[in-house]
């Protein structure tokens, strides 16, 4: 059977001037055990009865009721059907009710004798304090809390007899004959409220002002440790993250999720900064439903005066209205109005991410609701905390990145010294040996033939000028990289540089083993601003190189263009072609397509890494197109030219053309 109607309420119907209070269900538990204890101390029989709200609760006080129930006979206890709970008499009554009967949110304790009376009738309460759900208390079970009446008053505890007597009778009508004779016995036949005289026993009322003092005392206590249980588990939390990955981006995605979720905010950012960026691109953020988004925009720093006075004065800085007339903060609210009105800002707490006294980022927590919000202290703390493990993170990454980044340039000079190495003992050996084969049969053939003789004497010289070459490429590239070039940058006819190239190209290759140069000037081609001799070297090698890999049934077009004050100059050939995805690995010293042992022309695979440094130390840019594979390639490459404006040294007395001692000078210059 199943009774919708509470007991509490019955019974302040009956007397309306009984006033409930709120009670901790720890104060409830001294004070029922309190009333046990009284029955179980005093020999004279008395009234009890007992409802419990699930089975459970019941079975903890069992052995109690077992030794209450050795003293008097007259004991109720009413629980709802579970597992093991039943109607029966076993040394006193149980009483079952249905799990939708109202005693299910109750909890009832009734004492009636001659000499002593109490009764306790409480409901328990659903709602649970915001900032206690927010810590996870509802779990804890001290903090469960129940409204209703407790007292000594004879009066009250009777009709509270009555009450619980009628409806166990209900329950269970086999019983009728027990409770009357209960209530004969214990409730008086003429029951009357004398409303004058209800009051609480001086005693009684501070046992439970004392009981409940403490129980607010412990409750604060649950809710600092789970607080401080909060704390830690996030901190744990961006830690184990930080153990996991040395990726910012991931470290910062988890911080900015249990963050915003713990504190419950509208929304929480995560950003880099420091006091020399203008902007900050937002790209971590946690948002709560109904909140416009801030991923992708850009974040004033610069521009920002609360972000430059944490930059002064690295402190966290909490607003709890934005629009509050007396905050310290106003001078740079008023500044920043227009961007909190654009976001809907109404409160804000920013945390800097401080390493060593220097700003690298920052935490910002929005409310964006029409309500104030303020944040209590250990929600400051709690960022706080969080901030001074996401500084360690980023500086760790960092210090990765850096450390990522020397072992790259550890594995490029791993490669370099791997390359030389094969590089100089390829190239260093072959014509040492033949200038050495050549040497010894001169010396040890006397009878030799002229015409042998002059075939041995060429060979040793061709070869003793490919060692020349290749020394003088490791001393240019030396010199090149190291800065110690002066560049003698002046005003030059690009004509001329080109016809000196052709010169020595054509002195190097026989006409039949090349292929055919044609050459493409803009008409009134402009002076250009740049070192003669070495413009004459990148135009030598780039043709040079151009020939290498071309057929000689191929074309090699040399030709310049001028756009927006630069003179760009092509060298294009229909030779071996470059894959799109090596255009700018050529340019890298060594690098050779067909591998350092392996290869069908000949060099060092520096020629290109020259080229680079001479075009980029006089002011201009170089670099490579090709369709791909047996398709060609093109060299391009930019120099100032020479404006009305420029200034630049006096033409020297010598030109390019005219200059073949110069030359010598550069090569024994360069050699030293």
């Amino acid at each position: 059977m199943s009774n919708p109607k509470s007991v509490l309420q019955e019974l302040l119907q009956e007397i309306p001037q009984l006033r409930s209070q709120i009670y901790f269900k720890a104060s409830l538990t001294a004070l029922s055990h309190a009333m046990e204890d009284q029955v179980l101390a005093c020999p004279e029989q008395s009234l009890i009865v007992a409802s419990f709200q699930q089975e459970r609760f019941y079975r903890q006080e069992a052995h109690r009721y077992e030794r209450i129930a050795e003293i008097t006979p007259h004991v109720y206890v009413l629980s709802a059907v579970e597992t093991g709970f039943a109607d029966r008499f076993n040394q006193y009554e149980t009483i079952t009710f249905g799990a939708e009967d109202a005693l299910t949110q109750e909890w009832h304790l009734v004492v009636l004798s001659t000499q002593y009376s109490a009764c306790l009738i409480c409901r328990e309460r659903e709602s649970v304090d915001a900032e206690e759900r927010s810590l996870g208390l509802p779990a804890l079970d001290q903090t469960r809390r129940f409204e209703g009446i407790w007292t000594l008053d004879a009066q009250v505890s009777q009709k509270a007899a009555d009450i619980l007597l009628t409806r166990i009778a209900g329950y269970r009508p086999d019983l009728g004959k027990k409770i009357a004779e209960a209530k004969a016995t214990y409730i008086a036949a003429d029951l009357t409220i004398d409303v004058e005289n209800l009051g609480a026993d001086p005693f009684a009322q501070r046992l439970v002002t004392y009981l409940q003092a403490g129980q607010y005392k412990l409750l604060k206590a649950y809710k600092a440790i789970s607080a401080q249980e909060r704390r830690e588990r996030l901190v744990n939390s961006i830690t184990a993250t930080m153990r996991r990955s040395l990726n910012p981006a991931e470290i910062f995605q988890v911080a900015v999720h249990e963050l915003g979720q713990a504190l419950e905010v509208c929304r929480c950012l995560v950003y880099r900064g420091t006091a020399d960026d203008l902007v900050a691109e937002i790209q971590h953020e946690h948002l709560s439903t109904g909140i416009s988004s801030l991923r992708g925009e850009t974040w004033p720093l610069e521009a920002n005066p609360l972000f430059c006075r944490i930059c002064q004065q690295p402190e966290t800085i909490l607003i709890s209205d934005v629009t509050e007339a007396e905050s310290s903060y106003r001078s740079e609210l008023d500044v920043l109005t227009p961007l909190l009105a654009q976001w809907q800002i109404r409160a804000l707490l920013m945390v800097p991410l401080v390493h060593q006294g220097r700003l690298v980022g920052m935490i910002e927590l929005h409310h964006c609701r029409a309500t104030l919000h303020n944040w209590s202290y250990n929600d400051v703390a709690l960022v706080e905390a969080i901030a001074a493990q996401l500084s360690i993170a980023l500086i760790q990454a960092e210090a990765y990145a850096r450390l990522e980044g020397l072992n790259q340039q550890l594995a490029d000079l791993e490669q370099t010294r791997s390359n030389l190495i094969a590089i100089t003992g390829h190239e260093l050996r072959t014509p040492l040996s033949t200038i050495q084969v050549c040497l010894e049969s001169l010396a040890t053939e006397p009878d030799m033939p002229a015409a042998l003789k002059q075939v041995m004497l060429s060979s040793a010289l061709d070869d003793a000028e490919r060692l020349r070459k290749l020394v003088q490429d490791f001393l240019t590239l030396s010199r090149l990289e190291s800065g110690r070039i002066v560049w003698n940058l002046e005003s030059l006819s690009l004509q001329e540089c080109v016809d000196l190239a052709l010169s020595s190209l054509k002195a190097k290759f026989d006409a039949a083993e090349i292929p055919k140069v044609k050459v493409k000037l803009a008409a009134r081609l402009p002076l250009v601003k740049a070192d003669g001799e070495w413009l004459v070297e990148v135009l030598n090698k780039l043709l040079d190189n151009a020939c290498k890999f071309t057929p000689p049934e191929g074309k090699i077009t040399l030709q310049a263009t001028c756009q927006d004050n630069l003179v760009q100059i092509t060298v294009a050939d229909t030779g071996r072609g470059i894959e799109p995805n090596r255009l700018e690995t050529v340019f890298d010293r060594f690098y050779q397509e067909e591998g350092a042992l392996r290869r069908t022309a000949g060099g060092t695979g520096l020629g290109l890494a020259i080229c680079r440094q001479i075009v980029t130390g006089m002011g201009g840019k170089i670099w490579a197109t090709s369709i791909g594979k047996d398709q060609g390639s093109q060299f391009h490459f930019t120099l100032p030219m020479v404006t009305s404006q420029t200034n630049i040294r006096p033409q020297r007395q010598s030109t390019p053309v005219a200059s073949a001692s110069s030359r010598r000078s550069r090569r024994s210059a360069v050699a030293d």
